[in-house]
C-alpha cells in the first residue's frame, strides 16, 4: 500500500514522495487522511528558508522537511495498549500532509460534531487564534485592531466579535483579504494605503483608538508602526511569528512612555493540562471550535479558496510562493491516494 507524503526537498522545492506505510507501535494509532490544510504562513516561511539561523525554531528550516499540522482523518488501526474503541473515530491532529500518519490518543482531538472535513481542518489555526484572544484579554465593548487578514487574522477578528468586542478593525493591504472580512455590525475593514489610517481609526473610536492591537502580519519591520493605533496603556498581542528581528524598536516610545503591555501569544503558551484555573488547553479550544462551526456561530467555509488533490501539492506551493495574497484556505484532498 502506498503512502504519498508531501516533502520540502530543498528551499522552494516540493515533491510528493511514496513513503512506507507506517505501523503503529505501542500507544499509537494509524490514521487514514481525509483532508489537510496548508499553512500559508508557517509552511511558506519554512519552504522559503526564512527561519532565522539562531531562532529556537531553526530546526524547522532543515531539509528535507515533511510539513503540515492541520490534519483530519479516521483511525483505521491501533497498536498494542490502545483501546480498540478508537477504531473508526474521526480525529484531528497535528500530523503532516500524508495519506497515512501515526498519532497518540492523548494528542488527538476527537471530532464530536457533524461538520465537513474541510472545515474541521481549521482547528489548529482556531486553537492559535483563540489562545491569542484569551491572552490579549479581549473583553466586552473594547476596540480591537487586527493587523494582517490572512487565515489567522480572519479567525481572530471573528472570535473577537464573538467575544463581545465593541468594534473590530481589520487592517490589510490586499483587497481580496479585505473583501473576505465579515460584513457584520461593529466590524470595519481598512486598507492603510488608502488614506490616513490613524485618522480613520480615531474617527471610528471617537478619539479613543484601540484597546488591543493583534499582530498577524509576521513582518518584523511593520510592527513598530502598528502601535500608532493603540491607546495609552493598551495591549499589543504578538500572535504572528515575525520573520526575524525588528530593528530600531524604541522601548521608550513604544512601551515605557505610553505604558503599553506587550504580550506574546505563541501556540505553545497553552496550558499542558486542563485545571480549574487554566482550563483552555489546545484540546479544549478545538472542542469549542467544532461546537461553534457546527452551530453556525463561526463560518470558515467562505475562507476556503482552493480545494485540490494531494498530487497537486507541488503546483499549489509554487503558486503560493509566487503570490499568496490571492489564497486563503488551501485544502488538500486525499481520497484515492491510499491505493
Amino acid at each position: 500500500m502506498r503512502n504519498p507524503t508531501v516533502v520540502f526537498t530543498a528551499p522552494r522545492q516540493v515533491a510528493v514522495e511514496d513513503r512506507p506505510l507506517p505501523v503503529p507501535a505501542a500507544g499509537e494509532v494509524l490514521i487514514q487522511t481525509h483532508r489537510t490544510l496548508i499553512s500559508t504562513g508557517t509552511e511558506l516561511t519554512i519552504l522559503n528558508g526564512q527561519f532565522p539561523v539562531h531562532s529556537r525554531w531553526a530546526d524547522y528550516g532543515r531539509f528535507p522537511f515533511v510539513p503540515g499540522y492541520d490534519h483530519i482523518g479516521v483511525v483505521v488501526e491501533v497498536g498494542p495498549e490502545v483501546d480498540r474503541a478508537w477504531l473508526g473515530l474521526k480525529v484531528a491532529s497535528y500530523a503532516s500532509h500524508a495519506a497515512y500518519v501515526l498519532g497518540r490518543p492523548a494528542s488527538l482531538r476527537q471530532i464530536h460534531r457533524e461538520i465537513p472535513d474541510e472545515e474541521a481542518t481549521f482547528f489548529t489555526l482556531a486553537e492559535i487564534a483563540m489562545n491569542g484572544v484569551r491572552r490579549g484579554q479581549v473583553t466586552w465593548g473594547e476596540t480591537v485592531a487586527v493587523y494582517g487578514l490572512g487565515l489567522l487574522g480572519q479567525l481572530v477578528a471573528r472570535l473577537c466579535h464573538l467575544a463581545g468586542a465593541g468594534l473590530v478593525i481589520g487592517v490589510d493591504l490586499a483587497p481580496g483579504r479585505l473583501a473576505l472580512f465579515p460584513r457584520l455590525p461593529r466590524i470595519a475593514a481598512l486598507n492603510p494605503a488608502e488614506g490616513d489610517l490613524v485618522a480613520k481609526v480615531h474617527a471610528l473610536t471617537r478619539g479613543r483608538l484601540a484597546d488591543v492591537v493583534l499582530e498577524l502580519t509576521g513582518n518584523p519591520e511593520a510592527i513598530p508602526g502598528e502601535f500608532a493605533l493603540l491607546k495609552r496603556q493598551g495591549r499589543m498581542v504578538l500572535l504572528s511569528s515575525p520573520r526575524g528581528p525588528t530593528s530600531l524598536f524604541d522601548f521608550h516610545d513604544l512601551c515605557n512612555s505610553p505604558s503599553y503591555t506587550i504580550i506574546g501569544a505563541h501556540n505553545s503558551s497553552h496550558p499542558a493540562h486542563e485545571t480549574p484555573h487554566h482550563p483552555w488547553t489546545q484540546q479544549r479550544h478545538a472542542e469549542l471550535f467544532f461546537d461553534l462551526v457546527a452551530e453556525g456561530e463561526l463560518e470558515v467555509a467562505p475562507l476556503i479558496s482552493h480545494r485540490l488533490p494531494c498530487t497537486e501539492a507541488p503546483r499549489i506551493y509554487a503558486a503560493l510562493l509566487a503570490d499568496r495574497s490571492q489564497a486563503m484556505g488551501v485544502v488538500l484532498e486525499w481520497e484515492g491516494a491510499q491505493t
